[in-house]
């Protein structure tokens, strides 16, 4: 299989990575260091591909998509004129 083939990611970890890829076009980044930053948190997050088999499936680590969700929060409120609320 060729390096940087998608074929082995499930469906929803192909529209979590487009998710992700719009979220950094949003905030300015080019297209191409965007799907790349896209594919590196679906990595991170669930290991990589998924392999089939009963068994094999691991529980997902969010904790980057959490970070980033906070930092839009922030920029958000800042942007609108609002202070943002810390918690």
């Amino acid at each position: 299989m060729p390096r940087g083939d998608k074929g082995t990611y499930s469906d929803k970890q192909k529209r979590k990575a487009e998710h992700i890829e719009e979220g950094y076009e949003k905030r300015g980044v080019s297209k191409k260091e965007a799907e790349s930053r896209a594919w590196a948190t679906v990595n991170k997050e669930s290991g990589g591909g998924k392999k089939s088999g009963s068994g094999r499936g691991k529980k997902e680590n969010r904790s980057s998509s959490k970070k980033g969700g906070k930092k839009g929060r922030k920029k958000a409120g800042k942007k609108a004129g609002r202070k943002a609320t810390k918690k």
